[in-house]
């Protein structure tokens, strides 16, 4: 038997866990990405290992999917969008965050908030990647009929290019419609 559980954040408390992203941004800065991506898959494993609750383990499998898009040389996420995800992951890695992880079945609450907040921000950017790694994959299953690097490297950059188009409009078209409403992250 589950049980579902549902709460509403006010926009006081979106404020406040845009503080604390902002605190995150500030270890961002200061630290090596390689050290931030170590230290999450540190994290995931011993989140794994744990069995965490499903809400948080579902949205441990996408963090990990974001952290693969920053970690794609072939993607080359932009510097804004690569610190929202590592800010996000700094937060996830702080085992004494809002709620220390170590509290059971609630510890990694503000966790999966913050990630999901993070997933909502970054939707259009994931689209993307998702829709550049399918290509990707159909692409290189053709490779070997095509082995020439530098077409392969040329339609990819084509497709990334193409992508980050169609991110660009629907973040224009989305800013449109919310009008002042600001960023999340």
């Amino acid at each position: 038997m589950s049980l579902r559980v549902s709460f509403e954040i006010s926009d006081r408390d979106i404020r406040h866990f845009r503080d604390i992203m902002r605190r995150a941004r500030g270890t961002v800065r200061d630290a090596d990405d390689d050290d931030i991506l170590e230290a999450a898959r540190a994290v995931f494993k011993e989140v794994k290992g744990a069995r965490a609750p499903t809400f948080v383990t579902d949205r441990l499998h996408r963090l990990e999917a974001m952290a693969k898009m920053v970690e794609d040389e072939d993607w080359q996420l932009p510097k804004a969008d690569r610190n929202r995800v590592l800010s996000a992951l700094v937060y996830f890695c702080d085992p004494e965050d809002l709620i220390p992880d170590s509290i059971p079945g609630i510890g990694y609450l503000d966790d999966a908030i913050m990630v999901e907040l993070a997933l909502r921000e970054l939707r259009h950017e994931i689209e993307g990647y998702e829709d550049f790694c399918e290509y990707r994959e159909k692409y290189d299953k053709s490779f070997r009929i095509r082995s020439d690097a530098k077409k392969r490297a040329a339609k990819l950059s084509a497709r990334r290019e193409q992508l980050r188009e169609r991110i660009a409009r629907r973040r224009e078209r989305e800013t449109e419609g919310a009008g002042d409403t600001a960023r999340l992250l």
